[in-house]
C-alpha cells in the first residue's frame, strides 16, 4: 500500500507530470523534487510558460498544425513550397520532418489515422479539410508521410480514392533500409519494402 508522502501540491504536481510521455511514477517524483527545489530557476517561469501557453496556443485552421496565431507560422511563411504539401498523422510527425529540413513545403495535419477498431473514421481526421485544400487548385503534390502501420497504409489509399478526381501529383515516403542500417538486423517487411522500392544509381 502506497502512501503519501507529500502534501497535495505536491502529490497532484507529481500525478500531473506521471502523465507526460516518458514520465512514470518514479520519474515524475524525482522531476516534481527538481522542480520544487530550483523554484524561482525552474518552477515558476516553467509555470508562466503553461498559463501563456495554455492561453495563446490554437490549432491552424488551414492545415491542423499547432501555434499561437492561425493560420500558423509555416502557412504564412512566403519562402515555402505552397504548392507541396505534406500529409502527416501528428504534430510531432511534422516536428520531426522539420528537423530533418528534408523539404521546404507545406503540411497537412490529419490528427491520427482511420482505426475502425478505435472507432476512428474519416469525420474524425481532417481528410475534408485537404480535399478542400486540394480543390482550391493551387496543391501540384501531396506527400502522404503517414507511418508504415496498416491503419497508416489504410489511411493513405482511403486519402487516395478521396482525391481519384483532382490532377494531383500524389506521393509517399519511400520505405526500406535505413541510413546506416544492417541489412542483418532489418526484419523482413523492411527488407521488402527496400527490394520494392530499389532506384537505379
Amino acid at each position: 500500500m502506497s502512501k503519501t508522502i507529500a502534501g497535495p501540491e505536491i502529490e497532484r504536481l507529481i500525478q500531473l507530470l506521471s502523465k507526460l510521455p516518458g514520465l512514470g511514477p518514479r520519474s515524475a517524483r524525482r522531476a516534481a523534487l527538481h522542480l520544487v527545489k530550483r523554484r524561482e530557476q525552474i518552477l515558476r517561469p516553467l509555470g508562466d510558460a503553461m498559463a501563456e501557453a495554455a492561453e495563446k496556443v490554437r490549432v491552424c485552421s488551414n492545415c491542423g498544425n499547432i501555434d499561437t496565431r492561425d493560420p500558423c507560422t509555416i502557412c504564412r511563411d512566403p519562402a515555402r513550397d505552397q504548392t507541396t504539401v505534406i500529409v502527416v498523422e501528428d504534430v510531432s510527425d511534422l516536428w520531426a520532418l522539420e528537423r530533418a529540413k528534408a523539404l521546404n513545403a507545406a503540411y497537412h495535419v490529419l490528427g491520427g489515422v482511420l482505426s475502425p477498431l478505435e472507432g476512428v473514421g474519416p469525420d474524425d481526421l481532417t481528410i475534408r479539410r485537404l480535399v478542400e485544400r486540394v480543390a482550391e487548385g493551387s496543391i501540384g503534390e501531396l506527400v502522404i508521410a503517414v507511418n508504415a502501420t496498416v491503419e497508416g497504409q489504410t489511411t493513405a489509399h482511403y486519402i487516395i480514392d478521396q482525391l481519384a478526381d483532382f490532377d494531383v501529383s500524389v506521393t509517399r515516403l519511400a520505405h526500406g533500409v535505413p541510413v546506416g542500417g544492417e541489412l542483418d538486423y532489418l526484419d523482413e517487411g523492411t527488407l521488402s519494402a527496400a527490394m520494392r522500392s530499389r532506384t537505379k544509381i
